[in-house]
């Protein structure tokens, strides 16, 4: 039986443990490896994608996959006016790519995402409005066409619902007039919209808070012929309550102060007639009893209807006229 020295037994015995040690390591390692998580692997691409804004290489400014990637970072970052720089920097070099249309498409998304919130300015929206309208002009039959139609809809409804939330702000702060323009910027532009029904209730709130209730009125009507069953038709039929009401207490008012003038009048002047007949009585010579015809033919003038009215009169014959600024005319 060959014998080994211990030296050499002992490095063996090490030799094999240390190997057991790694390879028991790399399978615990291998067991408890899990796949990347999805936010892991997010921001690992964001890490690379962060790449493309380093450096000034000719490739860099005029590859067109790198400057999409640009555009495309710009915008998951939400820094529109950066994206919407590059979609343009693409569209000058590579107008007749493939990635046009999408390049073109994005220049509007960018735009709308810029004025979106009733806070913002119209601007923006208006600007989308061009972008969309251009790539339908410039890339016809696209697969975008169909989307950038839609879009231009929904810019639409964005600005009259801006045109909206400032007409109420003014009518809020009673700044009336320039709540009207407003109100009517939106019947003449956006008449088909949501906010159409409310406009037309907020231009008879103001025109009766001016003091105009005739054009409040013909406001109420339209609302209730063109939108009946509007949300706002509750609220229309209320304020159209209460300015007739208002007309009719008004109305009699100005009858009653009318009539308290002639009564007035009459209280100071039949007195005085009264005064002038009976001087004119002690005057005249006594005529004697059985003449009656000559009582009635020579000293009893005629007097006909019209001498009787009061000139005051004739001012309860004509009819009231509202003015369009409330005044009685």
């Amino acid at each position: 039986m060959a014998c080994f020295p211990p030296l050499l037994t002992s490095l063996s015995r090490r030799a094999t443990a240390l190997s057991l040690c790694a390879l028991a390591f790399c399978v615990i390692t291998a067991c408890s490896s899990t796949p990347a998580a999805p936010d892991a692997a997010k921001k690992a691409l964001s890490g690379t994608d962060e790449q493309i804004f380093l450096g000034d290489t000719i490739e860099k400014n005029y590859d067109p996959n790198v400057i999409m990637k640009r555009g495309e970072a710009f915008f998951e970052k939400e820094e529109y006016t950066e994206a919407i720089t590059e979609y343009n920097h693409f569209l000058d070099l590579h107008r007749t790519h493939a990635l046009a249309p999408y390049a073109a498409f994005r220049i509007g998304e960018s735009q709308m995402k810029r004025g979106k919130g009733f806070d913002h300015e119209p601007e923006p929206v208006h600007k989308a409005i061009e972008a969309f309208e251009k790539l339908r002009k410039d890339f016809k039959g696209s697969k975008y066409d169909g989307q950038a139609l839609e879009k231009i809809q929904e810019c639409h409804d964005l600005l009259a619902q801006m045109s909206f939330f400032v007409g109420e702000f003014y009518y809020r702060r009673g700044a009336y007039l320039a709540s009207v323009s407003r109100f009517e910027q939106i019947m003449k532009l956006y008449p088909d919209k949501a906010v159409a029904p409310g406009a037309l209730y907020f231009l008879a709130l103001n025109y009766h808070d001016l003091g105009s209730d005739d054009w409040a009125r013909q406001y109420l009507a339209l609302l209730e012929k063109k939108y009946p069953g509007s949300k706002y038709s509750p609220e229309g039929a209320t304020l159209l309550a209460k300015i007739n009401g208002q007309t009719s207490s008004t109305l009699l008012a100005k009858g009653a102060e009318l009539l308290a003038k002639i009564s007035g009048r009459k209280s100071t002047t039949l007195p005085a007639k009264q005064t002038e007949a009976a001087s004119a009585s002690n005057t005249q010579p006594t005529l004697p009893s059985n003449n009656p015809s000559g009582l009635a033919s020579g000293l009893i003038p005629s007097v006909t209807t019209n001498s009787l009215r009061l000139s005051s009169a004739t001012v309860l014959g004509q009819s009231f006229v509202m003015c369009r600024l409330g005044a009685w005319c």
